[in-house]
């Protein structure tokens, strides 16, 4: 939070846990006129992600989630660790633990893969218009 005090930028925290408090959290970023939004990784935002998309583009928030599934179903932006890559490095590690490895003894791993997707379609919704050289840094631009 300090540093965007120091950009001047102000971060609203909103907190959700179910369907009717992401309703009521958007209800309270548009009456404070939000101008942006960035989902945070979590299983419940994962299942809800169509809800998210839909209440964005609805209330013209451009927002930024961490999974490309979301762009998928309407969300305007995603960048985050590859979920195939992760679902990858969970299969080597079970195959390494039923060879007989030790799971203390396997060494952390970090994604070193994030995807950039963007959603065309939402961008011309919202009124955003898209630098082409973000569009050419995305690894996937749905139109």
């Amino acid at each position: 939070m300090a540093a965007a005090t120091a950009i001047g930028v102000q971060i609203e925290l909103a907190r959700a846990s179910d369907s009717r408090a992401i309703e009521v959290a958007f209800a309270m970023l548009v009456r404070n006129k939000a101008d942006a939004l960035l989902v945070g990784a979590d299983p419940f935002f994962y299942s809800r992600r169509l809800q998210l998309a839909t209440l964005a583009t609805r209330q013209a928030l451009p927002a930024i989630y961490n999974v490309r599934e979301v762009p998928e179903v309407g969300g305007l932006m995603s960048y985050g660790t590859s979920l195939t890559d992760v679902f990858q490095q969970v299969g080597d590690y079970t195959v390494r633990i039923l060879k007989g490895a030790k799971p203390s003894e396997l060494p952390v791993v970090q994604s070193t893969r994030f995807e950039l997707v963007i959603n065309l379609m939402t961008a011309r919704a919202l009124g955003l218009d898209v630098p082409p050289t973000l569009l050419a840094r995305a690894d996937e631009v749905i139109e």
